[in-house]
């Protein structure tokens, strides 16, 4: 029987998610699982919640908890991979600084500058996995899913040989929310999801062949719609599609909804991942500091939930079993999947699990516009991965530089200032930047009484000047 191995099994939510899946499954019973986390403890109360499982629920299925990250992957099929470097202190960071500076994130974790040190922290740590991989078990299925998803996933196509792909529940997430503005059960809509992780756009939105979207649209004026969905209400009705993430994290995204105070009281004044500041820090800090001591696990009654909505224990089941599972994911877009988009980027894209892997569908040309929005993504994602390969503080500084966010909030001066504090507060995570520093650039002050230096110019320029053509 094969083994899975759960990099960041201390991840109390996912893990416990992923095996409550993983039990639901028939044709995986008897399979092994390695619950692998540097904190030995937090792995040891989901290996008893497993085994609560496992013995109320009578399966074969062998669970064990190790911090050796060596002996987890050791003959294992499939690496699942759910870990946060740095923790809360490093996410408060994230978070924290650049508020001071006027860049307000919603949930800092994928994009700008708190998803771009979160790479800048992760990509370390998936080098080393990469590593051990290769040794251990060098055909294994990586199902990734840590953020940034985007950034991290350019990183593993680039810099890694992983057979990964990248997971996220943002698209089955919102067709509950489509099939309840619709008025259509879910299983009965069929869609194309392509773009990028969370800048995903519903290409198409059929029931029986007729399109959603006319009903779609026109619910979305009415006021008590557009409230639930003010950022990606507002984007469809100027571009004409609906996308695949909530309207808090989307307002991070994009240079237009979180830029100033009329921005953010106009579309971004939602409680929690609506677009309230800090929203996933403060539910984070809020959850981990209450379960600090407790065991969530402790009043687990050993019965097996309903299985989730996250792809994984599918994707496992449908490799396994050859039968065919269809969903959405992240790979590297080598092949073109989606045509107008770089082939060295990371796109999600429909994608079919069976008996031979993972095999991604082109859907071939996005609409121009929604492919730039796209691009000023990917533009971010590939500086961002460039600077955590090469360990370079001043690309770090202009993948910042170029997030629409950051980049529609200040000016060079102040995003240096802004990149230099962050490395400063995180350089107990960041080992590959030891020694590097970034460099400054000093404002010129410029007298009142200065005379600007004579610029010799072209004669026929200088008359063209002076009559007024240029």
């Amino acid at each position: 029987m094969f083994k899975i191995a759960i990099i960041g099994a201390g991840s109390i939510v996912f893990c416990s998610t992923f095996l409550n899946d993983i039990f639901n499954v028939p044709e995986l019973n008897g399979c092994e699982i390695a619950l692998m986390d540097p904190n030995i403890d937090k792995a040891n109360k989901v290996k008893n919640y497993a085994d609560k499982l496992i013995l109320e629920n009578g399966l074969k299925t062998k669970v064990y908890a190790t911090s050796d990250r060596k002996d987890s992957l050791k003959n294992a099929k499939y690496v699942i991979c759910t870990f946060l470097i740095g923790g809360i202190g490093a996410f408060g960071h994230d978070y924290e600084i650049p508020l001071r500076y006027g860049v307000d994130q919603c949930i800092a974790d994928s994009i700008g500058p708190g998803g771009i040190f979160r790479l800048l922290r992760t990509a370390p740590v998936y080098d080393s996995i990469n590593k051990d991989i290769n040794e251990l078990c060098p055909d294994a299925y990586v199902l990734n899913y840590v953020n940034p998803m985007g950034a991290l996933c350019t990183y593993l196509s680039r810099y890694t040989s992983l057979k990964y792909v990248g997971l996220c529940h943002g698209v089955q997430t919102t067709m509950d929310l489509i099939s309840g503005y619709v008025d259509v059960p879910k299983e009965d809509i069929d869609f194309v999801a392509a773009g990028i992780n969370h800048m995903a756009w519903f290409l198409e939105l059929t029931h029986n062949g007729k399109d959603l979207y006319p009903k779609l649209k026109q619910n979305m004026e009415k006021p008590e719609f557009y409230v639930n969905e003010k950022v990606r209400g507002e984007l469809m009705r100027q571009c004409g599609y609906f996308m695949t993430e909530s309207s808090g994290h989307l307002s991070e995204y994009l240079p237009w909804f979180r830029k100033n105070k009329l921005s953010l009281d106009a579309y971004c004044d939602m409680p929690d991942f609506g677009g309230e500041s800090g929203a996933a820090y403060h539910f984070t800090k809020n959850i981990s500091e209450k379960y600090a001591d407790a065991d969530v696990f402790e009043l687990e009654s050993g019965k097996l939930e309903s299985r989730s909505k996250e792809y994984c224990s599918y994707i496992i089941e449908a490799i396994e079993t050859g039968v065919p599972f269809l969903f959405n994911g992240n790979v590297a877009n080598d092949e073109l999947f989606i045509s107008n988009l770089p082939g060295d980027s990371c796109v999600e894209v429909p994608i079919y699990a069976d008996k031979q892997g993972l095999h991604p569908l082109s859907v071939g040309k996005l609409p121009n516009h929604l492919a730039a929005m796209n691009l000023s993504n990917i533009t971010v994602q590939s500086l961002a991965a460039q600077a955590a390969y090469e360990a370079d503080p001043e690309m770090v500084f202009w993948a910042i530089s170029m997030d629409p966010l950051t980049s529609a909030v200040l000016n060079l001066d102040q995003i240096r200032a802004m990149t230099a504090e962050m490395f400063d507060a995180q350089r107990q995570w960041l080992p590959q930047f030891d020694g590097k520093t970034l460099k400054k650039t000093p404002t010129i002050n410029i007298p009142g009484d200065v005379n600007p230096v004579n610029v010799p110019l072209d004669p026929a320029l200088a008359i063209n000047m002076r009559f007024g053509k240029l």
